[in-house]
């Protein structure tokens, strides 16, 4: 399969790194065609699977897109993929709204709304589904680094397109308790949960294998 990775960090590369080893076409965009990680990750990986280009290059070449950006940029990130090429695609929208601009983090949309409702509503056609943002990057590919059953969600308005990334996630990454949490608007909670995430990795020193584990009686 052909997919598009829009964006060259740690998240990025690492999903595209993981379905290029699955045997897939990888297409790394960024905002510059000539992006120094893109290059370095296409040339460590080699082959003609691993490929790199700017973000409309890799919204075009997806059959499913992956949205790796950082939540602040995500939008023009997009808009720079353009919409024609999102149109009727998978959009899995992995990132997160972090506001850095003050010193004590905060989120830039919350409460009443998310960015993965933002995303569906700037791109109406396309198949929004938010899903891997609650853990570090190490864990989205590989979840057996943390012992036992830990969880990961899927949000999305699309059930066809959540039940197509819920095999992504089952099948191609190794995720074992998948919890569908209904449609984009249940975004809110994953997006600030996250709040709390980065409280926790401090009290354990940022240690990377941090994930939830949903228990019921």
């Amino acid at each position: 399969m052909e997919i598009g990775v829009l964006g060259t960090g740690l998240v990025g590369r690492t999903i595209g790194t993981k379905l290029f080893q699955l045997g897939h076409e990888v297409l790394l965009g960024s905002r510059d065609e000539a992006n120094p990680k893109a290059i370095a990750w296409a040339k460590k990986l080699g082959g003609h699977h691993a490929l790199y280009g700017n973000f409309r290059n890799a919204a075009a070449f997806g059959e499913i897109v992956f949205n790796c950006t950082l939540g602040a940029a995500s939008l023009d990130a997009l808009h720079q993929a353009g919409a024609e090429n999102l149109k009727g695609k998978i959009l899995i929208d992995v990132s997160n709204p972090f506001d850095y601009s003050t010193e004590q983090l905060s989120l830039t949309v919350c409460n009443t709304d998310s960015l993965g409702e933002q995303i569906q509503r700037a791109f109406p056609e396309a198949r929004v589904v938010k899903t891997l943002n609650t853990m570090n990057f190490n864990l989205m590919v590989d979840p057996d680094k943390i012992p036992g059953r830990t969880n990961v969600f899927v949000s999305g308005n699309d059930l066809n397109a959540k039940g197509k990334v819920t095999m992504i996630l089952r099948d191609w990454f190794g995720w074992k308790s998948i919890i569908d949490l209904g449609d984009i608007t249940t975004s809110r909670g994953v997006e600030m949960y996250m709040i709390l995430w980065v409280s926790l990795r401090r009290v354990f020193s940022e240690d990377e294998r941090l994930n939830i584990k949903i228990m019921t009686s």
